[in-house]
């Protein structure tokens, strides 16, 4: 039997624990699933909780169940690649350690709280709690201002879900460039359009320097006050990935081969946002987009190891930039393989449907990967599965 635990029961660990599990269970495969919650998480639906939207519960057991995976409920706190094990606080409130012969690294990031005042007066997107957090918050305000620091899609997607859903508190979305700077102009003026709808004040070219109780500062020393500030301005690695010992690049983000193993630490697979993935157009960024099939590949890698064969490189291209502008409204911007922007953009009732059948698309996926089989769109994401 060869030991294989996946860290990290999000989309991109639940994706390889699954696949992997029907991979190599004829070649001894044992996979073991390390999550520190016994639910998954719908990231990409979190500006939702944030808005106070009550949504499905995923009973992590229950979409594992028939798949051959292993859960564990507990909290990594140390990973030893020398040795080949993990520690972890056990749901039970104990202490455990777990060996392993393979190891998928896929605990994603946190958000980066280097600004001062973030870690105390902010509120974040870490984790399914953390946004529960925020919607009291805004559940006691009957008025006052909210800021979302960070123009980046999540901070698009905040705001514009709080101010169509709490339409009596101010909120002001604060960002360092131009609210999706990334998409191309005609794109960019429709979400431009949108958020001037929805009633959002859009600051461009501020930087908040410090997150105040009550207020941000902003480089140039002004204040705006604020009830409940939302930071989304960046991410960075977990510190059990730095302090293991693997090679890791300025974001705390685990170095990977072409086949997406540690380049110092070759039993250690990495993947989504926790790894440092080069293609030909440079380092992903982490998305779903691009973590899922990095998951689904790593499966099949540790399936070719197993096998006495070598894995093949991954290969990957961005497709799209999707963005919900509320529950009416929604852009998706097409991409080229690099993420730059091309001509073609969906706006509207159509990017709607776009946009959420992708983020419905993770329960169905679960149950075609445990009777082997995998979604047609992902072969335009990858060349490799």
């Amino acid at each position: 039997m060869s030991d294989i635990l996946v860290l990290g029961g999000g989309y991109t660990g639940m994706m390889a624990a699954i696949r992997a599990a029907r991979l190599t269970r004829k070649t001894g495969g044992r996979v073991t699933l390390v999550n520190a919650a016994p639910t998954f998480t719908e990231r990409l639906r979190l500006h939702q909780t944030a808005a106070g939207q009550e949504l499905g519960d995923h009973p992590l057991a229950e979409l594992l169940a028939g798949s051959g995976v292993r859960l564990q409920v507990g909290r990594v706190t140390a990973v030893d690649p020398v040795r080949g094990q993990v520690r972890l606080d056990a749901q039970d409130g104990g202490e455990r350690v777990l060996g392993y012969d393979k190891l998928v690294y896929a605990l994603g990031t946190v958000t980066d709280t280097s600004v001062p005042g973030v870690d105390e007066h902010a509120y974040t997107y870490d984790d399914h709690d953390s946004a529960v957090r925020l919607s009291r918050r805004l559940d006691d305000l009957t008025r006052g201002t909210v800021v979302v620091a960070g123009g980046g899609l999540t901070g698009v997607e905040s705001a514009a879900e709080l101010a169509e859903t709490r339409p009596h508190l101010r909120v002001v979305l604060v960002t360092r460039g131009r609210p999706g700077s990334m998409m191309g102009a005609s794109a960019r003026a429709y979400l431009d359009a949108a958020l001037e709808r929805l009633g959002v004040e859009v600051r461009s070219g501020a930087d908040v320097t410090k997150v105040l109780p009550d207020g941000v500062e902003l480089d140039g020393g002004e204040l705006i006050h604020s009830d409940a500030t939302l930071w989304t301005t960046g991410t960075k690695g977990l510190p059990v990935a730095t302090e293991s010992g693997l090679t890791v690049d300025a974001q705390g983000r685990i170095v990977v081969d072409s086949a997406l193993r540690s380049v110092s630490h070759p039993d250690v697979y990495a993947v989504g946002d926790a790894a440092a993935i080069t293609q030909k157009f440079g380092v992903m960024h982490g998305t779903c987009q691009g973590g899922i099939p990095a998951g689904l590949h790593v499966a099949g890698s540790l399936a070719a190891t197993l096998r006495g064969k070598d894995p093949a490189a991954f290969r990957f291209g961005y497709v799209h930039q999707p963005v919900s502008l509320g529950r009416r409204d929604a852009v998706v911007q097409f991409t080229h393989q690099d993420d730059s922007p091309r001509r073609w953009y969906l706006t509207g009732r159509a990017a709607i449907r776009y946009k959420e059948t992708l983020c419905a698309s993770a329960m169905p996926t679960f149950k075609l990967l445990k009777r082997g089989l995998v979604p047609v769109w992902m072969f335009r994401l990858t060349a490799t599965l």
